[in-house]
């Protein structure tokens, strides 16, 4: 039993840097390494990989790398302490491999949906939606509330970071001239992106993993519509009497889609149909689902190919016109994003491996209670990515309702709006922007977001309350 201070201080750390912990479903007993050199080096090595990640904006190393590498040394200072005091080696690999596992599911469910989203891209899908709204003549206010309402009805489809992307291509072609209205602008849609991505498991990293751990059905997430509408529309409506009542100058741009554009989207609404089959009736993962889709756009490219179809090409300010060829959008992926999710599974499995899981889960939801660990999800992951805070929330597993599971996924999904760095959206828009949406604009916003915050979580206890009583699976 640890001493109440020690283990308050360990979980302090535990909840400030984000070392949380994925732990092995290993049968074979291993040691408790909390207190131990080897638990302490591996904090110190996450923490300072993380540190690196989240000062990418400015050392510009890519997150990839770090977590790659600390990942690594994470499982090599286990396996040397195991080979060197008689332990099992045999529980350490089965826990890779198990880690290996779930990175393996997720890596090609988001292969299967980026593929598609660059393939959408590539027919110029998004950039005749944004001519289409630049060509329509919207006031400022009008197109403050068009681009949040396409982010929010987008991201749960589209991952909230492309939305976000496309929105504001938007705004910066309109409003050019009006800075105050790009950066309100620029929040709502980091608000209305990630909440409209937190009522569907296609919309973030962390409701997918929940849908794909069996926890919660594809349509229950849809529970979380009215709460999620609310913690975007609130802040919305606080920052609408401050945009510009003007209208930007007209435009007459037009874009017109490529050839089999309208059917690489429909084949992506199949192929979201396919995956939902697949796991609701059959009980398959979902990621056989999505990449029985990916086949669909397969088939699809060779057509498009034999029948003489070019693809354009883009390399930074170059473009090139090549035969179309749908592996050019799998090379497209975000592949450091990819590596990120494997550095991150690996480390924080690790961590679990040497019994950091346990500590954190006796105090956040044995001695917190499940509500208010839930809630502090939200606002960790506002500081640092929800992927590690949701992986260790579905590792702990805790004994949580249906209502609960939905609460945490709410939280995690909303709670990056708090900060412009707390989310994907946030630092792209940062860069995107050109000035006008920075962390000081943002924060000025931080208290009405977090009143949207807050009346999100009122409304699922609320709308929701019977989820409260239903056990997961009941």
């Amino acid at each position: 039993m640890h001493h109440p201070v020690f283990r308050g201080l360990i979980t302090a750390l535990l909840f400030i840097s984000p070392a949380l912990a994925m732990a092995s479903e290993s049968a074979v007993e291993h040691f408790d390494l909390t207190t131990s050199w080897v638990g302490f080096s591996a904090l110190a090595i996450f923490v300072a990989a993380y540190a690196l990640v989240m000062a990418e904006e400015f050392t510009h190393l890519r997150k990839s790398k770090p977590v790659v590498l600390a990942a690594g040394a994470i499982w090599l200072v286990i396996a040397y302490y195991y080979t060197t005091h008689h332990g099992a080696p045999e529980a350490a690999a089965e826990a890779v491999r198990h880690n290996i596992m779930e990175f393996g599911e997720l890596f090609l469910f988001l292969l299967a949906a980026m593929t598609y989203i660059n393939a959408m891209e590539e027919r110029r899908v998004f950039d005749a939606l944004r001519s289409w709204l630049i060509r329509m003549g919207f006031s400022y206010r009008t197109l403050f509330w068009t681009t949040g309402l396409l982010a929010f009805f987008i991201s749960p489809v589209a991952d909230n970071l492309t939305t976000a992307l496309l929105m504001c291509a938007v705004v910066m072609a309109v409003g050019a001239d009006s800075p105050r209205f790009v950066g309100l602008a620029c929040i709502n849609i980091v608000v209305a992106a990630n909440a409209g991505g937190a009522f569907s498991p296609f919309g973030d990293i962390t409701t997918l993993m929940v849908w794909q751990k069996g926890l919660i059905d594809f349509q229950t997430f849809f529970a979380l519509f009215i709460p999620s509408v609310l913690n975007f529309a609130v802040p919305a409506a606080f920052m609408h009497r401050a945009i510009p009542n003007e209208t930007p100058p007209p435009s007459d741009e037009r874009v017109r889609m490529k050839r089999g554009a309208l059917r690489i989207v429909l084949l992506f609404l199949a192929t979201i149909a396919t995956a939902v089959s697949f796991h609701n009736f059959y009980h398959l993962p979902p990621v056989l689902g999505m990449m029985t889709g990916l086949a669909y756009l397969k088939f699809f490219g060779f057509y498009l190919k034999k029948t003489g179809e070019q693809a354009t090409i883009k390399r930074g300010e170059i473009e090139d016109t090549l035969p179309f060829d749908i592996f050019t959008g799998v090379a497209r992926a975000e592949w450091d994003t990819l590596l990120f999710f494997y550095g991150v599974i690996l480390c924080v499995g690790g961590l679990g491996f040497i019994g950091y899981l346990e500590l954190v889960s006796q105090v956040a939801y044995g001695d917190l209670g499940p509500t208010i660990a839930n809630t502090l999800v939200g606002v960790l992951s506002a500081i640092v990515d929800n992927i590690p805070v949701m992986f260790a929330v579905l590792t702990m597993n805790p004994d949580m309702t249906q209502g609960q599971w939905l609460l945490v996924t709410l939280t995690a999904g909303v709670g990056g709006s708090l900060l412009s760095i707390g989310s994907a959206a946030g630092v792209a828009l940062m860069g995107q922007s050109k000035g006008m949406y920075t962390f000081f604009g943002h924060l000025r916003w931080t208290p009405v977001i977090a009143l949207g915050y807050v009346v999100s979580i009122l409304a699922h206890f609320i709308i929701n309350h019977r989820y409260f009583s239903m056990p997961v699976g009941g």
